[in-house]
Order: structure tokens, then sequence, then C-alpha cells
């Protein structure tokens, strides 16, 4: 069935829902309203107040809820409106969420997944375009997932759910309606800690995540008109990483580049260029190179254009790159 990424993330609550009763979902107005971006849209009616529920504006009341309900056996899956909504809840994340199974020695853990639109590109207001997942990829315990595409979002999103380890979410709102795709009606996972070569390449690798993985194709398709083959690796799963994928490709290429729209200082990009100095350092024939969004708080709708990574900013860098 053709369907969008906010299309497949609904089938894939809904699915898991029908799948194992003791899912639930819950945040604000994601019950008759269907979520700010109508992601759990039908499911109040389909399963009832006591399985999608509407939360206060109380970001850190519902994710400590749903730590109780995953330690007491449920499945909980609360939404989180906007990722820049997130800190409040933050301490129940570090310090309960992600410990709980260490704590305990292994007698509780916590299985929730926590979704939540995140990243700029669609020129919101403050607090609604953050893209901070380093700041989860640093804490052990969690699981950050990011899909970038339809068909890969509802199958990821049920393999969150489904996993015994917290995850953290990460919805791209940039995504949420840019592409249909072939999506399977019927239930399907795809493995999370494992990331995906969705295009070879001969010269150069690009390794993005969400919402810049059709800037890189993009720069890509761009690129090969003149001559250099572009290979992208789409992370997935941003933590536990999937280093090996990285450095096969790497060091088939020899030239990597990472593109991805959180600030450079300290971003996910710096760990990338990290292992592989650390792992594949022969191989390399140029520097690693990031393009990143700059380190600065996402500016008000007037001028995101300017902050967010695009296009021509990535060729500039595939082209920097191949004349090292």
């Amino acid at each position: 069935m053709i369907m969008t990424m906010v299309q497949a993330i609904n089938r894939a609550l809904a699915g898991e829902m029908e799948r194992d009763d003791r899912v639930v979902v819950f945040g604000e107005d994601v019950g008759r309203d269907g979520g700010v971006f109508r992601a759990t849209d039908g499911l109040f009616d389909k399963f009832g107040p006591e399985r999608v529920m509407d939360t206060p504006l109380a970001e850190s009341a519902a994710v400590g809820a749903a730590i109780g309900m995953a330690a007491l056996g449920l499945r909980p899956v609360p939404e989180i409106q906007f990722m820049g909504f997130i800190y409040p809840a933050f301490n129940q994340i570090v310090s309960h969420v992600a410990r709980l199974r260490n704590r305990t020695r292994g007698r509780f853990t916590a299985p929730l997944t926590i979704r939540t639109p995140y990243g700029a590109g669609i020129k919101a207001l403050e607090h609604h375009s953050e893209s901070t997942e380093a700041l989860f990829c640093h804490i052990p315990g969690l699981t950050v997932v990011v899909p970038s595409s339809p068909y890969d979002a509802k199958g990821l999103l049920a393999a969150s759910i489904r996993s015994d380890d917290p995850v953290i979410f990460l919805e791209p709102t940039r995504l949420y309606r840019a592409e249909k795709q072939d999506v399977p009606e019927a239930p399907y996972d795809l493995p999370l800690r494992q990331a995906a070569v969705i295009r070879e390449g001969r010269d150069l690798t690009i390794v993005a995540w969400g919402a810049m993985v059709p800037v890189a194709h993009e720069a890509a398709s761009a690129a090969e008109a003149g001559g250099v083959s572009v290979e992208i690796v789409d992370l997935r799963t941003l933590s536990p990483m999937d280093r090996e994928t990285i450095l096969a490709s790497v060091r088939k290429t020899g030239r990597a580049l990472v593109l991805h729209e959180a600030p450079k200082t300290c971003g996910l990009g710096a760990e990338i260029a990290a292992t592989i100095g650390e792992s594949a350092l022969l191989s390399l024939k140029a520097p690693v190179m990031r393009v990143t969004a700059p380190d600065i708080t996402v500016p008000l709708p007037k001028n995101e254009d300017l902050y967010y990574p695009n296009t021509d900013r990535v060729l500039r860098a595939v082209r920097k790159l191949m004349e090292y």
C-alpha cells in the first residue's frame, strides 16, 4: 500500500497494538485529536481510552508513568509532542529509563518506546525544530532510532516496540509527508542496530540519517553527473551504532563525509569521524569531513534556510574531498 511516513507510523502503532495487548499509547493530544501530526489518528476509536490516553502538559510525568508501566509488564509508547519539549523528561530518561536494568541487576527493565517528532525544515516555532539526538546517544542503556523512509519507519517502530530495551524513536518532521512509498500492510519489523547501504558507490561514502538522507541522495545524483560515484550509508540506529557497516564502506571508497542537521560541535558526526580515524585510517585518501548545522539555536522561520544543510553544501564538500 502506498503511504507517507506518518501513515506508516500510524499503521505500525495499530499493528503492534493488535498484536500485543500490552502496548499502550499516550501523550499530549494523541487521543481524540490523533496527535499534532495525526500519527495516532483513529487509534482512540479503535482501541479505546484505556489504551490510548491523553496526558497533561507534563512530559516528566508521562515518561515517569511509562517507566512504571514498563517495569510491571506493559509496553508503553509515550509521545513527546516535539523533541524540544523532551527536556523536562530528561532526568527520568537518564536517571531511570536507561539505568533500570543495571540498577536492578536485570530483575526489571524498561521496554518502552519514546516517540517524538524532531528536526528542522518545516519552519516551525522555537522549540519545535530541535535536533539533539547526540544527547541521547551519549547515555548508555538507550537505543536511539531514526527512520528515513515510510518503509523503514514502520519496520523500525515495530522492532522498537518489541525490544526489551528502551528506545528513543525520533521521527523527522520534514519527512512525515515528503515521500510516498509502497509499504506492506502486513506486520513486519526491521533489525535495530543495523545500518543500511542504500546507494552503492566507489569514490566516497556519505553517512547520514533521518531528513539528511534525501539531501544525501540529491547530492549523490548531482555528483554522479560529474563523474563521482557516491555510496550512502543510512545509520537508522544511531546508538548502539553499526560501526562495521560504516567502516566497510569507507575502506571501499577511501573517503568519508558525515551529514547531519544537528550542530557540529560534539554532534554524532564527531564520533563517526573518530571511529573511522581509529579503525580505517590507512584506507583514507582524504580527511573525514562533516556537513552540519552551525553551532547556534535553530533560527526562526525567516532564516531557517540559511541554517539547514543543503545539497550545495554537500557538493562543495564532495568536491573538496575529491580534490584532496
